[in-house]
């Protein structure tokens, strides 16, 4: 009970924050709601002074509320669904996947980027924006301002992509197929590749590539297991090196808890009115925690340092971009 008094008032400090900003999120989808939270999070970091008694229930918010969130994420993957339409994709979804990762970790060298913040752009980038950057940080160990800006690079790219990529498609002359395959696979953020699907059908009336985008971007999401785990076995490698570290302090095993939500879901054929709820408030509960790290982040130092890893989200963005559409036009889907 102690424990809890003391956490409370940070947690419902964020939860006050998370619930504007969740619905804001729907309201501008190709903004979302994790990015009104980090947002409104550093205004008020900049404007109350006193803020102890929000300290620990904040950073419990950031740490715990964050892993929560991606476990319930695992209640949104039906496996065998995703397999089964996501085949096609899959070559597509390995090429920008790696060459996302290849710009970032090459980058981070030649622009002495920290390689955390590198780690988590070319994550973001390659694999599903927000939800990515939220399950490989505790894994990594970035800390909250590292988060922080990781999200703000993702976002831009996010709006620029979702604006730009329907017109884009039009020009190139992408069929409805290839548009659906485009957007699920270059756009960063789920919200902004519904977004960008939404505007094509728009522009494209009975082209219905909403749904093919969202089974692509569903199967990009699948790559946080292997490289999530990848970069922890990474981790307890190199620190059990340098020092004597507990594995069970280090390894994620909330990414074991999100596996075993997804397989729960597969074998169980969990009906929509049972995950729907859980994959909702999976997603507040990452605005409550992205609520946590804009308060814990410094806006001043966050501007200051932001041109480099700018700079390396349009490279990840870019390259991922060209690759998926080189793929297409090799495999005959343009």
């Amino acid at each position: 009970m102690k424990k809890l008094k003391e956490l409370l008032p940070g947690l419902l400090f964020c939860a006050a924050i998370a619930v504007p900003s969740y619905f804001l999120g729907l309201a501008l989808p190709v903004v979302g709601g994790p990015v009104f939270a980090i947002l409104i999070g550093m205004v008020l970091a900049l404007i109350l002074k006193k803020r102890d008694a929000l300290s620990r229930g904040v950073t419990f918010t950031s740490k715990k509320v964050l892993q929560l969130a991606v476990v319930l994420l695992g209640f949104g993957m039906n496996l065998s669904a995703i397999a089964k339409v996501g085949a096609q994709s899959l070559p597509i979804i390995l090429s920008t996947i790696s060459i996302s990762l290849i710009v970032a970790f090459l980058l981070c060298k030649a622009l002495r980027i920290p390689s955390r913040i590198a780690t988590l752009i070319g994550v973001g980038s390659s694999i599903c924006g927000g939800s990515a950057i939220a399950a490989t940080a505790p894994v990594i160990g970035a800390d909250d301002e590292e988060v922080a800006q990781s999200i703000s690079v993702i976002f831009l790219f996010n709006i620029i992509a979702a604006l730009l990529f329907p017109t884009l498609g039009g020009l190139l002359g992408l069929s409805d197929t290839g548009f659906g395959l485009f957007a699920g696979t270059a756009v960063n953020d789920t919200s902004s590749v519904t977004a960008a699907a939404t505007a094509w059908d728009g522009l494209h009336p009975g082209a219905n590539t909403l749904d093919a985008a969202t089974i692509v971007k569903l199967t990009r999401t699948l790559a946080i297991i292997p490289i999530t785990l990848v970069l922890a076995l990474w981790r307890t490698k190199k620190e059990k090196s340098a020092a004597r570290v507990s594995l069970r302090k280090i390894f994620p095993f909330f990414i074991l808890f999100f596996v075993l939500a997804a397989v729960v879901t597969t074998v169980f054929s969990l009906p929509a009115s049972v995950t729907g709820p859980l994959k909702e408030a999976s997603k507040f509960f990452i605005v409550m925690a992205m609520a946590a790290i804009g308060f814990n982040t410094d806006l001043v130092k966050l501007i200051k340092t932001g041109g480099k890893p700018i700079l390396l989200g349009l490279c990840c963005w870019g390259a991922i971009t060209g690759v998926s559409l080189a793929m297409q036009h090799m495999l005959g889907i343009w």
